[in-house]
């Protein structure tokens, strides 16, 4: 199943979305409470006249870094060798909730970059707690997955990347993370063979597959559930598939470009990149 969040002027509302029909589920809560709740249906009402938001606004947003092929392409344009420790050690980076939005907003270009990238990952949304997760069992936590664009700004990103922390400014503003357009559920595809494409204005930019992830979505449960719980609704991302942004290949978006990321089984995260905005006092 397919399930989003909409608004057909009765403000956000948990949804099936079945071929382009929403149907309003009868749950009055966020989806973040749908998921927790067992993604109760009470109803199948047909939505006339919605408009998609993000599926989720995410307890937590965990950002790792599954491809190989990604981290050689990123990591050379960078000047940075790639640690022997990615290879055995499912590290990630924390983003911020209230920084998400959905399919078809704009993506606000902050005033302190020059070169906004787009980053292609799929994304997992744990559907149970649980708190010290064995390998073998990780992958019964997930409830679905969607696809996520982990917007960077990358001339601030290679500034940042010497001091040892963050990512900071180079991840986090209004707007940098976009989540879309449904969440489909773990029984209906398989994350460890998904083809993964972006499209800048219609043309191929970088295509890949999930299969071609080095720590799997089971690693990286295992690995972030030591000795912490993990709650419906939290958010592990891949990382970035090879050829999933613009460093990889030295090309940058610029204003009003669209921007589709398309998995397999899940289906498009569209979104048009907004103007510059004005430095402050300018």
């Amino acid at each position: 199943m397919k399930f989003v969040t909409y608004d057909a002027g009765q403000g956000p509302r948990v949804g099936l979305l079945e071929g382009e029909q929403i149907f309003d589920v009868g749950f009055a809560g966020d989806m973040v409470a749908f998921i927790e709740a067992g993604a109760p249906i009470a109803r199948r009402e047909p939505v006339s006249g919605a408009r998609l938001l993000a599926p989720l606004r995410p307890r937590s947003l965990r950002d790792f870094l599954a491809f190989e092929g990604h981290l050689k392409n990123a990591m050379g344009r960078l000047g940075r060798p790639i640690a022997p420790e990615w290879y055995t050690v499912p590290a990630y980076y924390k983003g911020l909730p209230d920084t998400v939005i959905g399919p078809d907003e704009e993506i606000p270009w902050p005033a302190y970059t020059e070169r906004l990238d787009h980053e292609l990952e799929l994304a997992a949304i744990i559907g149970r707690r649980g708190k010290d997760i064995p390998k073998e069992e990780a992958m019964h936590y997930i409830f679905g997955y969607t696809i996520w664009n982990d917007v960077s700004a990358r001339d601030v990103q290679t500034r940042e990347l010497p001091v040892n922390m963050g990512p900071c400014k180079a991840k986090d503003w209004d707007g940098s993370n976009v989540l879309g357009p449904c969440i489909v559920t773990a029984d209906e595809i398989d994350p460890g063979n998904l083809r993964m494409v972006v499209r800048v204005n219609g043309e191929v930019w970088g295509e890949d597959n999930s299969g071609h992830m080095h720590h799997t979505f089971a690693d990286m449960i295992a690995y972030a559930s030591q000795a912490q719980t993990l709650y419906p609704g939290e958010v592990f991302g891949s990382g970035t598939a090879a050829g999933g942004s613009g460093l990889e290949l030295d090309r940058w978006l610029r204003e009003g470009d669209v921007v589709e990321l398309e998995i397999e089984g899940i289906g498009v995260l569209r979104n048009r990149v907004g103007k510059k905005q004005p430095q402050r006092g300018a």
